[in-house]
């Protein structure tokens, strides 16, 4: 996750267990605008095989339909399914099966936005990237007839904009959430966690990370100067924080959790 990063130093911000194991968490984000109800990334799902799984050591899961029951939704409520990019982490719970066994999409009556750039990327990937794409998933969602290829940056729901990012996989697509005044951009696997605001800390499993080190630093210069929020997905301890600036750097500011925003100023 660290990549060239020692250990002696990434360790002191994100510890490992004696197995040389971090504990990750697997965020989404629901946006009910009283128009839609846009979710943001859907995790693994139940159609990935064991033998994939069992390297990831799943802990404490629930499906992302159970999430939306335990808040009073239906998959059906569902009418966006934004997905950051394809890899199996963050868009496996968008298909499951129905009861002749097909595959088909766990959100009937969403509309699925991927940029193109991605699903182009996704559709033909290189080696390093193979096993992180299941094909069979994308077959279901580009069948379901509600497949949107995002190929412009810009508005695209109300008060979610996306931006594109190239070096930790292409096309990965940021929403950016307008809410009560503020700015909240969900950075996906551009910062998995609040450690990776050190512009040299990047994770191997980018595959251009000269391009996510340009796009790290262009993005936390902005985030600073028009205070926006993070939301981090994969951080176990940190749901969201701010930045400010210190003697020539860029460092985290306060952290807190989702659940503070709305009493946020």
């Amino acid at each position: 996750m660290f990549g060239v990063i020692p250990k002696m130093l990434w360790h002191k911000k994100y510890p490992a267990d004696e197995d040389n194991l971090c504990s990750w968490a697997l965020r989404s984000l629901l946006i009910d605008d009283d128009t839609h109800l846009t979710l943001i990334d859907n995790g693994f799902g139940t159609e990935i095989d064991q033998k994939t799984l069992d390297h990831y050591h799943l802990f404490d899961t629930k499906s992302t339909s159970a999430l939306l029951a335990e808040n009073g939704y239906k998959s059906e409520d569902v009418t966006d399914m934004v997905i950051t990019h394809l890899h199996l982490d963050h868009c496996g719970g968008g298909v499951t099966r129905n009861t002749s066994g097909t595959l088909v999409t766990t959100f009937p009556n969403a509309t699925y936005h991927v940029s193109k750039a991605q699903w182009e990327w996704a559709s033909n990937p290189n080696q390093r990237e193979k096993d992180a794409y299941f094909p069979e998933h994308l077959a279901a969602m580009k069948k379901s007839g509600r497949l949107n290829l995002v190929e412009n940056e810009g508005l695209l729901l109300p008060g979610v904009a996306v931006r594109f990012y190239h070096g930790h996989t292409r096309g990965q697509m940021l929403p950016y959430i307008q809410y009560n005044g503020k700015t909240i951009v969900f950075v996906s696997d551009l910062l998995p966690a609040w450690p990776y605001i050190r512009l040299p800390w990047i994770m191997s499993y980018d595959v251009e990370p000269m391009i996510t080190l340009e796009e790290k630093k262009n993005f936390l210069q902005e985030a600073v100067e028009k205070d926006y929020i993070l939301y981090y997905q994969h951080d176990f301890t940190t749901e969201c924080s701010t930045l400010k600036k210190t003697a020539g750097n860029i460092a985290v500011g306060e952290k807190f959790q989702f659940s503070a925003l709305a009493t946020r100023e």
